[in-house]
């Protein structure tokens, strides 16, 4: 085939692949007309987007003390023309989800989060200032309570975040898991009076926190992830970028693992401001 058949070739199909896209576009347009009326913090649009994960890197400091993900080249693109890493993964490490079966024996797993539990109103909860001085400190209900009443009510699906100011330490696996006494930690989390709150009064679906766990570091017995996780709601822990959101107003987009079976996973979230 000469040259210029080839070149007029390659023209035809890009026109008819260009207005396939035209086609498809129409399509979806038309199929959002009918779609249901999103969160609130949605409907006001956003003018930006905030990353709010840490990198999944084997650095990052973990519950447990040891990495949370290892990863080895199966293919590289000079022998082989490609590149391809298998991944070995904790489920919870660096910026990841609770799912309900966690901490129940039968609990919805992380693929079975509804999606439309995934895209979600974001409040703020800063208890950062009381962070600085207390290691311990928690999110109670008169923090709840703080927020509503600077606020408004908590949305419908929302997502109860503690900013506490803790991202910051994440490069210093010492002060971030806080453990330099014996094996008890030290960080920040929400107080089981506080989730029983959000429990009774709210419909949130989520909440998350800029530490390792969900409770605090010395809790006794994970009070806050017994209360929350066998209720239905999922938790995120390790979020990022906190300081960088309203209290109010921020939509947050949570992109969780869906495999069959998992009691979570490492997600990519961001929230549009």
């Amino acid at each position: 085939m000469c040259d210029v058949c080839v070149m007029n070739a390659v023209k035809d199909r890009m026109l008819s692949r260009r207005d396939l896209f035209k086609v498809s576009a129409a399509v979806g347009a038309a199929a959002t007309i009918g779609m249901s009326a999103a969160p609130a913090a949605m409907a006001a649009g956003h003018g930006g987007v905030v990353d709010m994960s840490h990198k999944l890197s084997p650095d990052f400091p973990t519950f447990f003390g040891v990495p949370g993900i290892s990863m080895e080249q199966a293919f590289n693109f000079a022998e082989h023309g490609f590149n391809l890493m298998n991944l070995t993964i904790n489920e919870h490490t660096a910026t990841h989800i609770d799912a309900p079966l966690h901490f129940s024996a039968d609990g919805a797993s992380v693929d079975e989060i509804p999606v439309s539990d995934l895209v979600i109103p974001l409040c703020v909860v800063d208890i950062a200032a009381r962070a600085a001085e207390d290691a311990d400190a928690q999110v109670t209900p008169d923090d709840l309570k703080a927020w509503i009443a600077a606020n408004g009510d908590i949305p419908d699906k929302a997502c109860i975040a503690m900013h506490s100011g803790w991202a910051a330490k994440s490069g210093d696996a010492a002060a971030y898991v806080g453990n330099d006494d014996a094996d008890v930690k030290h960080f920040p989390g929400f107080h089981v009076e506080a989730t029983q709150m959000l429990l009774e009064e709210t419909t949130a679906v989520a909440m998350a926190v800029d530490t390792l766990s969900l409770d605090h570091g010395p809790s006794p017995d994970f009070a806050t992830h017994y209360a929350w996780l066998p209720a239905g709601r999922y938790g995120i822990e390790n979020l990022a970028g906190l300081e960088n959101v309203p209290a109010a107003g921020a939509t947050l987009v949570v992109g969780a693992p869906n495999h069959p079976g998992g009691t979570g996973g490492p997600a990519r979230i961001f929230a549009m401001v």
